[in-house]
C-alpha cells in the first residue's frame, strides 16, 4: 500500500482550529497529528480536505435548544442530532484549518454540515444518509480505489467517513497515528469497529 500509487487519495478530515488547544471541543494531544498529516499529504498522489462548516443557528448546537445542553440528543426532522457546544462556524477562525497545515497539495476543499437543518459527521454522505457531499464522485471520477483517511475526531467524523467510503466501494484505510479522538477507549472501541467492518488500519510509517 502506498499513498503514491495512482489510485490512492488522501481525505485529511477536520483538522480545523475548533478542535486543537484553546477551542470549544480541544482534543488533548491534537497538535501531534499536524506533522504527521503534512507528512502524508506530501507523499499523496491528491488530496481532500473536509472541513465542518457550520451556520450560527445549526441543528448540532446546544445553544439553539432550549434547555439543553452538550451531550444531550435530540430529534432533527427524523434524525437523532447529538448536541455540541457551539465549533467550526462559517467564516470564523474556529473552522479555519490549523495554521500548522500545509495546504499546498489540497486538490479539493469539502465542506460539511453547512445547512442550518442537517449535521454532517462522514466526509461522504450528511447525517440523514441520504444526502451526498460530492466527495465519492471526485475520487471516482478521479480513478481513486484506495482511500486513506486522517485526521479528528477518531470516533466520530473518521469513523464515520472510513466506514462510508468502505460503503462507497472504495479501499478504505485509516492511519491510525495520524488521528486524535475525544475519548481513548471510544476512539479503540471505533478502531475495532472499522476493523470489524474491513477498513484496514495501518500507521503511516507503512503507507509514507
Amino acid at each position: 500500500m502506498s499513498l503514491k500509487a495512482s489510485d490512492a487519495a488522501l481525505v485529511v478530515v477536520d483538522v480545523q482550529n475548533d478542535f486543537f488547544p484553546g477551542g470549544p471541543l480541544a482534543i488533548e494531544g491534537a497538535d501531534e497529528v499536524v506533522p504527521v498529516v503534512n507528512r502524508l499529504m506530501n507523499a499523496a498522489t491528491r488530496v481532500a480536505a473536509v472541513q465542518d462548516w457550520h451556520p450560527k443557528d445549526h441543528v448540532s448546537f446546544a445553544s439553539n435548544h432550549k434547555g439543553k445542553k452538550a451531550g444531550d440528543t435530540v430529534d432533527a426532522g427524523g434524525v437523532r442530532q447529538a448536541l455540541w457546544p457551539d465549533h467550526c462556524v462559517q467564516m470564523t477562525r474556529g473552522a479555519e484549518f490549523h495554521p500548522w497545515l500545509d495546504g499546498r497539495r489540497v486538490g479539493l476543499v469539502l465542506r460539511k454540515g453547512a445547512r442550518r437543518d442537517l449535521d454532517g459527521t462522514s466526509a461522504f454522505v450528511e447525517n440523514d444518509g441520504k444526502t451526498l457531499t460530492g466527495l465519492a464522485g471526485w475520487l471516482t471520477a478521479l480513478g481513486v480505489k484506495r482511500v486513506y483517511l486522517c485526521g479528528i475526531a477518531t470516533e466520530s467524523a473518521v469513523r464515520a467517513s472510513a466506514l462510508d467510503a468502505a460503503k462507497a466501494g472504495f479501499d478504505a484505510v485509516v492511519v491510525e497515528d495520524a488521528c486524535r479522538g475525544f475519548d481513548a477507549a471510544k476512539a479503540a472501541a471505533a478502531v475495532a469497529e472499522m476493523k470489524k467492518a474491513g477498513v484496514k488500519v495501518v500507521r503511516s510509517a507503512e503507507v509514507a
